[in-house]
């Protein structure tokens, strides 16, 4: 959705026809998103690294573990 200060990017938890997690372009790690997250929450990704994954580099060839719930209230509500 938007670039953040504080963070790498800013947006939704969507879940993709595959079962991914992923948020704009970068996919979430799937185990740390089903144990704190839902789908349309809202987070700040803090850091990016390349995705390892042969079977979702195509989708998403940027990949976060280190993200957390956005802080900032929404600016369009």
């Amino acid at each position: 959705m938007s670039r953040a200060n504080k963070g790498v990017y800013t947006g939704v938890i969507e879940k993709d026809e595959n079962g991914n997690f992923f948020c704009g372009e970068y996919l979430l790690d799937y185990k740390y998103a089903m144990a704190k997250f839902n789908v349309g929450d809202e987070i700040t990704i803090k850091s990016v690294i390349e995705n390892p994954s042969d079977i979702s580099y195509d989708a998403y060839p940027k990949k976060s573990r280190d993200f957390f719930l956005a802080n900032d209230k929404p600016e369009n509500k």
